[in-house]
């Protein structure tokens, strides 16, 4: 039986800035625009950490019991490891997801916004079957477009209507480097995983476009949100606050793009996530000024 550390361990502490950075960064435009409301973030917050974690369960129940966990680098899985049965992991992602569900429908009451039920719904299925099901999308080089989607476009904006009930096309433009960024926390670690994924039937971009190729969509999807900070400047000045996290990107694209492999991807991948919440952070008091 897995211990209360090793859930910890399994629900990948390290990716959870993925959810955490959409969030704050759809209430800093809520707050150019006069509207946040505190505790819908707050709420928009629970939705986007507990599907981030059931993801995760998600993802390591689907793979360990395909056997593609068997022989890897990364951090603890909990069925690959076998220190926890399959069936538990099972329940725990499907109890996150439920979790995401009700608190979603919270929003959705008091926004009246009735398709934002779809927009769940699509949340939760591209979770589920990013490595599950028969035709796991993630097995098929598609993660990367998924991620962008839903803990970019998706999450900053739908934090942004539930507190404001529009759509600014500033918070269109703020969710491009978001998703980028949480694109670049996948890329790095299917390029850790390539030795393994290719010859246990998971293609992932990585796998695809091979590790010289993936090296360079890893910088590119690291310093392109620099790039459109700038861009948003002349709307919202401040929003050049984000390009103070420069020199958190210069340490992850240089060891990547000279070679890092193995464990030391395992630290590319601590550095991308602070990187990305230091962006974040920055963006987002940028944007609210």
């Amino acid at each position: 039986m897995a211990t209360p550390a090793q859930w910890l361990a399994g629900a990948r502490p390290r990716t959870l800035p993925a959810a955490v950075v959409p969030v704050a960064v759809g209430t800093g435009v809520a707050v150019a625009y006069g509207g946040a409301v505190w505790w819908r973030a707050l709420l928009a917050l629970f939705v986007a950490l507990i599907l981030q974690v059931g993801v995760n369960y998600a993802n390591d129940y689907s793979d360990g019991v395909r056997g593609t966990d068997e022989d890897r680098v990364g951090p603890l899985r909990l069925v690959g490891s076998r220190v926890a049965a399959p069936r538990s992991v099972l329940l725990a992602a499907l109890g996150c997801f439920l979790a995401a569900a009700i608190a979603g429908l919270v929003l959705v009451l008091v926004t009246r916004a009735w398709w934002l039920l779809l927009v769940g719904a699509l949340a939760i299925a591209a979770a589920w079957f990013y490595t599950g099901g028969s035709r796991p999308y993630g097995y098929r080089a598609l993660g990367e477009i998924s991620v962008f989607v839903f803990f970019g476009l998706v999450a900053v904006t739908g934090t942004t209507y539930v507190q404001v009930e529009s759509l600014p096309l500033l918070a269109v433009a703020a969710a491009v480097p978001v998703g980028l960024l949480a694109c670049a926390m996948l890329v790095v670690n299917n390029l850790r995983d390539i030795a393994t994924d290719g010859p246990a039937g998971k293609r992932t971009l990585a796998v695809v476009l091979g590790d010289a190729r993936t090296r360079l969509l890893y910088v590119a999807c690291l310093l392109t949100p620099f790039a459109i900070a700038l861009a948003i400047a002349p709307v919202r000045p401040f929003a050049l606050l984000a390009v103070l996290a420069l020199p958190l990107a210069l340490g992850p694209s240089r060891a990547v793009h000279g070679g890092a492999t193995g464990r030391a991807l395992i630290t590319t991948l601590q550095q991308t996530g602070r990187l990305q919440l230091a962006f974040g952070l920055l963006f987002t008091i940028g944007l609210a000024l």
